[in-house]
């Protein structure tokens, strides 16, 4: 046995304390995947503001960060980007190292962005990474050292509306899960996320996947605030009451909903910082990455 599990180790990432390793969410064909066109390549643009962009990903991966002394505790991250972009390093391998610090394993998940040259449906194609991500992880956890009853999902903008329809909607799409294997993440983490499809949303995440003319029914199924009930996971939620890109009642009602059905959840609602302000709101001095920490301390994932 002892073998065997350092060969499923080696099959997927080569151990390094502290580094990081990338691994391809699924192993040869993605199911609902279409081949992509020549001139589709994935590429990452340095802006001149020191942001990563990267865009037209074909083939999704995480991006491993593994701690010298693992508690237990992973977190899959989702960088935002309206669906458009990936802010890969601002709102992804930037927050690992933090979680890493802290012994806590974190994946950073670059998600396919919706595209119907790549997708038979585009609008199921980030959820599906997200499914695929907790299963491969969850299914693999004594590779990396993870506890399966502390898997947390995180996300930013566009990626808090991925990682709030995996908390809603982790039984409805299907991946390759033979074993059966716990879709549900175990707490979510959301900063600054897009969570309603309807009246107060974010028009560009909206466009980018559904399309120009998204049904009702698909405005209503992406709203994830509309499908909480007692089996959603727990929530910690960062929000600015100046959010002009993505307004604060996402937050608000993500979280009046989760009450309602008696989930535990906790909420930071800043005065100010707009929109992407990433792990530091220069308006403030508060860290709520350390509010983040003492959250996770009370429920025993830290």
């Amino acid at each position: 046995m002892k073998r065997l599990s350092i060969f499923v180790f080696f099959l997927f990432v080569v151990m390094e304390v502290n580094a990081q390793q990338v691994i391809p969410l699924y192993k040869g064909a993605i199911p609902g995947a279409k081949t992509p066109p020549s001139d589709y390549v994935e590429a990452t643009v340095n802006g001149t503001d020191g942001v990563a962009r990267v865009s037209k990903v074909v083939t999704p991966t995480l991006t491993a960060y593994l701690p010298a002394k693992p508690n237990g505790t992973t977190v899959i991250i989702c960088p935002g980007g309206g669906y458009s972009i990936l802010a890969f390093d601002k709102e992804g391998t930037l927050v690992a190292k933090r979680f890493s610090d802290l012994g806590i394993t974190a994946f950073v998940l670059k998600y396919r962005l919706p595209s119907d040259a790549i997708m038979e449906d585009k609008s199921m194609g980030p959820l599906q990474d997200a499914l695929q991500a907790i299963y491969l992880i969850r299914k693999n956890a004594n590779v990396w050292n993870v506890d399966p009853a502390k898997i947390g999902i995180m996300g930013f903008s566009a990626g808090g509306h991925v990682a709030s329809s995996l908390s809603v909607h982790y039984n409805d799409v299907k991946v390759q899960n033979q074993e059966g294997v716990s879709l549900r993440p175990d707490f979510s983490v959301l900063i600054y996320p897009v969570i309603n499809f309807g009246s107060y949303t974010h028009a560009g995440s909206v466009k980018n996947l559904l399309g120009e003319n998204p049904t009702d029914a698909q405005r209503r199924y992406f709203s994830g605030e509309l499908h909480i009930n007692a089996q959603t996971p727990p929530a910690f939620l960062v929000h600015a009451n100046n959010d002009g890109a993505v307004p604060v009642k996402n937050s608000l009602e993500y979280d009046a909903n989760l009450a309602k059905n008696k989930v535990a959840a906790e909420m930071h609602i800043y005065q100010g910082g707009g929109h992407g302000f990433g792990m530091y709101n220069k308006t403030t001095k508060d860290d709520w990455f350390e509010s983040l920490k003492n959250w996770m301390t009370a429920n025993k994932w830290l």
